[in-house]
């Protein structure tokens, strides 16, 4: 986030508040549409495995824990591209 762009959260309340019924301050309306969720078959035995350490780690699912796990190592993995593309940037200068 740019720190010249940045206006105090109070303030972007008050505007917000100030333009609510005043449908001219407002552009056109956009539409969101929902992804469809993807679905992941994986072994029973890591299945297992995971419900485990779902449980260990007190998440309400193994769906909730899988998807943090998930997210994290795509994050690590993202990093270490962005990291090995610098480097190559580096190197080729």
């Amino acid at each position: 986030m740019s720190k010249k762009n940045t206006r105090p959260e109070q303030e972007i309340d008050r505007i917000v508040v100030s333009q609510a019924n005043d449908d001219s301050a407002w552009g056109s309306p956009i539409h969101v549409h929902k992804t469809r969720q993807a679905s992941l078959s994986i072994p029973p035995d890591l299945a297992a495995r995971a419900a485990f350490l779902a449980r260990l780690h007190r998440k309400n699912s193994m769906e909730e824990w899988l998807t943090r796990i998930i997210q994290e190592r795509i994050e690590l993995e993202e990093a270490a591209f962005t990291g090995a593309k610098q480097d190559l940037r580096a190197k080729a200068d």
